[in-house]
């Protein structure tokens, strides 16, 4: 029985489990599974990352969202184990992972060693600092869910205690009106999707905030939002066209944009750019980039690039090993025709996942692996319930088009449910649909605590 070890739960690895357990595991000759399918993650439970800036700004609650490993294991065939990667042997072709410690510190799983026919390691990404003095003592990242409720509970409690503070002049710059400056400062530092996505859900969150009384401050005046980014245009990865539109969206919202700005240090209460300005900051987030996990670099050997991803072949297969894989955002895959690699998109790692599904099939069959090959169909960056704005590409129109608005807004939803189809199956996500919307209607647009 062929063993599958997938690592990393989130988007791309989950998709991958849940469908070779239907078809390999839940499936049997002469009593026996066709395969046996180990997914490991680090924490329980799994929710969508590209939702966890609508977790910091409190208009998603995680909670009713987050999907338990263990009952996706139990409904679709495989194993779920608990755990952080820390190891690998190639040879004997197993993986290491470290103790699994509860909230106080005690040990709920000890360092245990999982044996693979074949490996896939998906575990992600994390946020890189660059190496920006202060950054990462200074600033919250929002790689997890929680980082993003600390981020969201932060922020309450910063509009709360301005409102209740002396009201004294606060002046950041020398010349600067105190009538102009707003009581409290959220500096964005990035502005990529995450960054972009963040300003413009924390401009609804402190009008929903002003209007549930938790504090009396004026949610567009006293709530000031700066998004800094280095490069000349914010979402650069991105065409020049959606850029502007996005700027021209954000400006309308109040958000400060600063365009050009590198910074190069961040300490408590301010954010110091290259060219010499100061932003003040009562809390700063960090979006600017993400890297691999540090732990790639130490896998036996297996080869990776400056940003610490595994390189793979386009089967997804590492350099040097058959039978270790590698998708998503930890996976530096060529990308034909252009001269970057796929980029980290959550559209990647969904591509990638039904890639490897069929491969496998191959795999089992002793047949050649056939080469992935990435459909890019556009980007949309979502402005909260304001507005959304993006481009449809490819198979999708048979061209290049800007869309923005409720259509935008519409597709950006369309997303996070073909995700849940994925998990779950059509009939059941139109279900958990229905149930959502339900929910929200008897609860606050925005989670008040």
């Amino acid at each position: 029985m062929h063993r599958f070890v997938v690592v990393g739960g989130g988007a791309g690895g989950l998709e991958l489990a849940t469908r070779l357990g239907d078809r390999y595991a839940r499936k049997k000759s002469n009593g026996v599974p066709l395969a046996q399918v180990t997914l490991v993650d680090r924490y329980p439970t799994h929710i969508w990352k590209p939702l966890l800036h609508e977790v910091a700004a409190g208009s998603m609650d995680p909670f009713t969202q987050e999907l338990e490993y263990a009952a996706q294991a139990r409904w679709h065939g495989f194993e779920f184990q608990q755990g952080e990667l820390t190891a690998l042997d190639r040879t004997a072709k197993r993986i290491t992972l470290g103790r699994v410690l509860d909230d106080d510190g005690a040990e709920l799983l000890p360092e245990r060693v999982l044996e693979y026919d074949t490996l896939v390691v998906a575990i992600g990404s994390t946020t890189h600092f660059f190496g920006v003095k202060g950054a990462p003592e200074y600033s919250l990242a929002l790689d997890t869910v929680q980082q993003a409720e600390r981020f969201r509970k932060r922020l309450i409690a910063a509009c709360m205690r301005a409102e209740h503070q002396a009201h004294e002049p606060v002046e950041s710059n020398p010349g600067t009106h105190a009538s102009t400056e707003p009581r409290i400062q959220v500096a964005i530092v990035g502005g990529g999707a995450t960054g972009v996505e963040l300003s413009a859900e924390l401009r609804n969150t402190a009008q929903v905030l002003s209007a549930y009384g938790l504090h009396k401050l004026d949610p567009r005046h006293d709530v000031g939002i700066v998004l800094v980014e280095a490069g000349p245009r914010i979402l650069p990865a991105l065409q020049e066209r959606v850029s502007t539109a996005t700027a021209e969206l954000l400006q309308k919202l109040g958000v400060k944009l600063m365009v050009g700005e590198t910074v190069a240090e961040v300490a408590p209460g301010l954010v110091r750019t290259a060219s010499g300005k100061t932003v003040r900051a009562d809390l700063t987030v960090w979006a600017a980039g993400i890297k691999a996990p540090p732990v790639l670099s130490q896998l036996d050997g297996l080869p990776v690039n400056r940003l610490g991803q595994l390189q793979v072949r386009r089967t997804l297969q590492t350099q040097i090993d058959d039978n270790v894989f590698a998708l998503g955002d930890c996976a530096a895959c060529p990308w034909p025709g252009n001269e970057r690699n796929v980029p980290p998109r959550a559209q990647a790692a969904h591509q990638q996942a039904s890639f490897l599904l069929r491969a496998f099939g191959n795999l089992l069959e002793n047949r050649p692996l056939p080469e992935f090959t990435y459909h890019d169909f556009g980007s949309l960056v979502s402005l909260g319930h304001f507005s959304a704005v993006g481009n449809l590409m490819g198979g999708v129109i048979g061209g290049n088009m800007l869309i923005e608005g409720l259509f935008a807004r519409f597709m950006y939803m369309s997303l996070y449910r073909l995700h849940i189809a994925a998990l779950h199956g059509y009939a059941r996500m139109v279900l958990d649909t229905f149930a959502h919307w339900l929910r929200r209607t008897t609860l606050p647009r925005v989670k008040l605590h």
